[in-house]
């Protein structure tokens, strides 16, 4: 199928061809008829994308900050593959269209295939022939509306949703600042209320058209006509409400704003302009500032919008998806007519051209609309999760892998191709003569066409079960969300693959049985997780140079994981699970693989809220390792410190940029410390992957034995039970 993208570190606009997305549970597969230009927020990214590098730094200093805070844990080199991934990568457009629901996912009742639905979200009703669009981000089109005019329903939703920030009243006097496409809404949603406009555009054609729609004036705001139009209808008090619609680096909108509304009015922000608020007006006359996000109540919130939580009606009346369908029934009763509006209609193979001519000035519009094919193209089946299947007896082994020569390239598959593939595993492997990346696999596709533009990948689908029946694909990396990690794995082990899992291996004692069962029932053992740091030359270095021990040890594990942003869905622990059991399993591997052998039981406490956890692991030699995982310190302080100490000897790691070894002998004391700082923090992510692939290659051991692997992810779910428990975990599964 094919998708409008920009490269937003050249600025350039393509029209690709990408796999048609996966229909997912919980969603739909629409094929859009029309779909939306906005001609403010997408031209703005446009014109961002436009912008030298220190230009766009300027653009955005929340992302700045965000890059000067990743320098500090994961280095420059890190950060820099990080960034210039993330640049160098093609982007989606849009967020409002609507089309013909294709195919349904399973849980989804509402809508049945042939149905007309109006779809939002910028990462779901994309300028692309084919979206898969979650329940909570479409509605049913009301009948006998044109797909065109539905087409505008996200953008009516945030025209909406701004108004009712605005509590208007019957009979109230209003100021819309700004008349493109979000204020001419703005403009009919409130004269539809019972409230007077008066409308504020320096564009004239922009004022008249507002007047047709329904404001009582218009004019440009630095004429004297808009404070005239404001005193005869508000009887020199002022307006009840000004909506900021504008957008631009001028401070005008908000200086107006104070001098034409009334003592106690309303501002709505709705539109993205400087708000440099002059103290002394706005204290004079007490105004209520407000701020509209979006489309409403749900915006941002990833179990509304991705996992379909509806919040009750009782509690909140207008989510985004009742503003959707609630000013789609106001423009099929005719109560707002957005016809005027569209100004230009665009084939979609056009639409390059036509952001170029939107850019350059040439098309000036307030509406652009993109005009889908109307043949049809067969969409991917819909994957669903499997149930857990219950808990097996381990085997004691696989089938191996027959050797190849060593000219045969290894084949290899990814499913996923997020940041941590993109930037930490792929650059290792596109470098590697005896790889072949072969095909990725990812439910979007835009993610996949962009691995496959940068790594060299011979094929992109959405399509998981064809390349698990491909004989040709020696192994399957699953790097994916850690929900899907064990299901994933459990299929790959079945179809005859080697499989490297991202961690963790499994988010519950029953998906790590359903993942030992495929092994049982397929005879395939070859299985490798992703704990890397044991691979990590620095501390490679460091644990030969402490040697052997004859007693037992004692470790301390400092882990300064630090706060997670909002919206992150490692927040999500309903689904992904605890932020412990997705990542603690690297640092249970580490000091086991430092220990010689597999804890026997774990004690963890947790403090107020479960924010910083103690977890305690005993060893059959009687050793102990502490990990203390925190997330309230100081984010300047390293990420990852460790301490070994046994014997008169104490290893100590600093965050894989400096190690050394302390041994108290017997002609005195002796001290080694890694010669020189690193280039880079070398976590082992590239020794790991040389270790999988000879494996692969060669048919020989895998890198970690699965007993281990189990122990570590059977240590890492103990966690939760000691918690709840708050007592010692027994590890059955312990050697």
């Amino acid at each position: 199928m094919k998708q409008v993208v920009q490269n937003y570190k050249s600025g350039e606009l393509a029209v690709l061809d990408v796999p048609v997305p996966g229909c997912k549970p919980g969603g739909v597969l629409v094929r859009s008829a029309y779909s939306l230009i906005s001609t403010g927020t997408e031209l703005m990214k446009v014109s961002e994308a436009g912008m030298s590098m220190l230009g766009k730094a300027r653009s955005r200093p929340d992302q700045v900050a965000k890059v000067m805070q990743s320098v500090a844990t994961n280095g420059v080199p890190a950060t820099y593959r990080k960034v210039m991934g993330k640049l160098d990568s093609y982007t989606p457009l849009g967020y409002s269209l609507c089309g013909v629901v294709e195919q349904v996912g399973t849980g989804i009742d509402d809508v049945k295939v042939g149905d007309l639905v109006a779809c939002a979200g910028n990462e779901h009703a994309l300028h692309a022939e084919l979206n898969w669009v979650p329940k909570n981000l479409y509605t049913p089109v009301p009948d006998g509306l044109a797909p065109r005019h539905a087409a505008f329903g996200t953008v009516g939703s945030i025209a909406m949703q701004g108004v009712r920030q605005g509590e208007p009243q019957l009979g109230e006097v209003a100021l819309v600042i700004g008349l493109g496409l979000i204020g001419q809404l703005v403009v009919q949603l409130l004269a539809a209320a019972g409230v007077r406009v008066v409308g504020a555009d320096p564009d004239p054609v922009r004022c008249e058209l507002a007047e047709r729609l329904g404001a009582a004036a218009c004019g440009d705001p630095a004429s004297a006509a808009v404070e005239a139009a404001v005193a005869e209808l508000t009887d020199g008090h002022g307006v009840d409400q000004v909506y900021l619609a504008a957008g631009g680096g001028s401070n005008q909108p908000v200086e107006l704003a104070a001098r034409l509304c009334r003592d106690r009015g309303r501002v709505v922000d709705i539109g993205k302009c400087r708000l440099d608020l002059p103290w002394n007006a706005y204290y004079e006359k007490e105004l209520d500032v407000r701020f509209s996000r979006s489309y409403g109540p749900g915006r941002y919130d990833p179990e509304y919008e991705l996992e379909g939580r509806d919040y009750p009606i009782g509690y909140v009346r207008w989510t985004e998806r009742r503003n959707l369908a609630c000013f789609l029934d106001l423009v099929a009763r005719g109560s707002v007519d957005v016809e005027p509006l569209v100004s230009h209609v665009a084939d979609f193979d056009d639409a390059v051209e036509t952001y170029q001519r939107l850019k350059d000035g040439e098309l000036k519009a307030v509406a652009v609309l993109f005009r889908y094919p109307e043949q049809k193209e067969e969409a991917g089946e819909a994957q669903a999760p499997a149930v857990a299947v219950p808990a097996v007896k381990r085997p004691t082994g696989g089938a191996p892998t027959p050797a190849r020569s060593a000219k045969t390239p290894v084949r290899l598959a990814f499913v996923g191709a997020g940041n941590y593939a993109t930037s930490m595993l792929l650059p290792h492997l596109a470098q590697r003569d005896c790889v072949e990346l072969s095909t990725v696999v990812t439910t979007t596709a835009l993610s996949a066409a962009n691995a496959q533009r940068k790594f060299g990948f011979a094929e992109a689908t959405t399509d998981l079960d064809a390349v698990l029946g491909d004989k040709s694909i020696d192994a399957v990396f699953v790097v994916t969300r850690h929900s899907s990690h064990a299901e994933l794995t459990r299929k790959a082990l079945l179809a005859g693959k080697t499989v490297f899992v991202e961690k963790p291996l499994a988010l519950t004692e029953d998906e790590l049985a359903g993942v030992l069962a495929a092994v049982e029932e397929s005879g395939n053992d070859r299985l490798q997780v992703g704990f890397n740091r044991r691979f990590a030359p620095l501390l490679q270095e460091a644990r030969k140079r402490f040697g052997a021990r004859t007693g037992p040890a004692s470790l301390r594990y400092l882990v300064n994981a630090g706060r997670l942003g909002q919206g992150s869905w490692y927040l999500q622990q309903g689904t992904e699970g605890s932020r412990f059991a997705g990542e603690g399993g690297h640092f249970v591997d580490t000091a086991s693989w430092l220990l010689e052998a597999d804890p026997v039981s774990v004690y963890a406490v947790a403090t107020s809220g479960n924010e910083d956890l103690q977890v305690v692991l005993r060893y059959p030699d009687g050793s102990t390792a502490t990990i203390s995982y925190v997330t309230t310190g100081a984010a300047g302080f390293p990420k990852e410190t460790l301490d070994l100490i046994a014997d008169g000897k104490v290893l100590r790691l600093d965050d894989f940029v400096r190690a050394s070894v302390f041994v108290d002998g017997g002609v005195g004391r002796k001290r080694w410390v890694s010669s020189r700082l690193p280039k880079a923090r070398d976590k082992g992510q590239s020794a790991e992957l040389a270790a999988f692939i000879k494996a692969v290659r060669t048919g020989g051991p895998m890198p970690v034995p699965l007993e281990s692997l189990v122990a570590t992810t059977s240590a890492t779910l103990a966690v939760q039970a000691g918690l709840v428990g708050g007592a010692p975990v027994t590890l059955a599964r312990a050697r």
